[in-house]
């Protein structure tokens, strides 16, 4: 379950990333225009992380992170 989690919000967060970067090509104020780009960085960090823990969930659940020795 916390899997599915992970991709739900992996995916929301890079939609938020996407919308932070392609809102790039409209502003003109240099200021704006670097907010949204640290915004659109933050949100793209959020779904690295996420997707991260997800992969982690789903190896876990796997079986493929046991411990060797």
């Amino acid at each position: 379950m916390a899997m599915w989690g992970c991709i739900v919000f992996a995916l929301v967060c890079l939609s938020v990333a996407y919308n932070g970067f392609s809102a790039l090509e409209t502003l003109t104020d240099p200021g704006e225009r670097e907010m949204s780009l640290g915004y659109a960085w933050f949100w793209t960090f959020l779904f690295a992380v996420a997707a991260v823990f997800g992969v982690l969930s789903w190896m876990i659940k796997t079986g493929r992170l046991r411990e060797r020795g």
